[in-house]
């Protein structure tokens, strides 16, 4: 099939999703208005996917975006794709609806298109966005998360989403849902790392088998924000030599090529900016195809490397990457 900017894949459970999604997620150092303003310039360029989180804090100001675009004729509801995620504090069953719920009233909308399991670390069960005991170590929880599952399959058919999957999951966590019996509803997508230096090949091929979409983030790499990097030193990955090499005689970015990777290995890329310029720039990846050569050299400089840092959590039993 022709990738084409309004392009989409059909879910396993019958819904559809673009091919290219709008990340909403910012350091402090941004403010929220800005996020507001920043979903509505990829809404005007043409993002259709919106992807955010309660824990960004910032679905109040996406919602309003989102509305306003709505409101002024650029888009209907069903044009807008938006992903929203369940947080760590969350998992046991009796707080993922009130969760949904929650998300809904901050964005105003009366459906979410998407709603993902954000992590499988759980958290102490409460209010805490991040639970710590006396010697600040973060307090985890071990609820069975084919509960937490049944809760959101409870959710999917009252009609508060549409779809439902898991985020930053391994593939024998997956498997865990995809075996457990009863079940309703398989995961429609998983959203994880995902770029160059990271082109989870293993798990792609283990999602196609079982008809689950991936999204990517990430997918530029990311920023030096203490705390969220792995390695301050890791590699810039937009500096790639390889990367670099293709996007010159392309007469295309680095960010172009980079995402253009992705979409041609069937991974949905979340890409993420505050400037217009450089929004509309990440979402032209529609007028150029890689080579099998191109793709095949990108995929060479895989590292198996996260910029992700989430070695706070090491301490839960549910902690995903240990064998990834």
């Amino acid at each position: 099939m022709a990738l084409k900017a309004d392009s989409r894949i059909e879910l396993n459970d019958g819904h559809k999703i673009p091919v290219n999604g709008f990340g909403t997620y910012a350091p402090p150092s941004y403010s929220k208005e800005q996020a507001k303003e920043a979903v509505m310039a990829a809404i005007d360029i043409g993002y259709r996917l919106i992807d955010s989180a309660s824990i960004y804090e910032n679905e109040v100001e996406v919602g309003e975006a989102i509305r306003s675009k709505i409101a002024d004729g650029t888009v209907k509801r069903e044009n807008i794709f938006y992903i929203g995620k369940l947080w760590n504090n969350n998992h046991c069953p009796e707080r993922v609806r009130p969760a949904v719920e929650k998300s809904l009233k901050d964005l105003k909308l009366e459906y979410i298109d998407l709603y993902l399991i954000h992590s499988p670390v759980e958290f102490k069960p409460g209010d805490d966005l991040f639970p710590q005991d006396a010697n600040g170590k973060v307090i985890f929880h071990n609820t069975d998360i084919r509960e937490t599952w049944k809760a959101l399959e409870a959710c999917k058919d009252a009609g508060l989403v549409k779809s439902i999957g898991v985020s930053n999951f391994n593939e024998k966590q997956v498997e865990l849902i995809l075996k457990m019996p009863g079940l309703k509803h398989k995961p429609a997508c998983i959203e994880m790392e995902c770029h160059i230096y990271l082109n989870q090949n293993k798990l792609l091929k283990f999602l196609k088998c079982h008809n689950i979409v991936p999204v990517g983030f990430s997918v530029l790499g990311s920023g030096r924000a203490p705390g969220w990097l792995e390695d301050q030193n890791a590699p810039k990955l937009l500096e790639d030599p390889v990367l670099n090499t293709i996007a010159k005689r392309l007469k295309r970015t680095p960010a172009q090529v980079a995402q253009r990777f992705l979409l041609q290995n069937g991974v949905v890329p979340i890409a993420k900016s505050f400037t217009p310029a450089r929004i509309k720039e990440n979402f032209n990846i529609f007028d150029f195809e890689l080579s099998e050569k191109d793709m095949k050299d990108l995929d060479g400089v895989n590292k198996n490397m996260r910029y992700l840092s989430l070695k706070i959590w090491e301490g839960s039993p549910k902690f995903p990457f240990h064998d990834c």
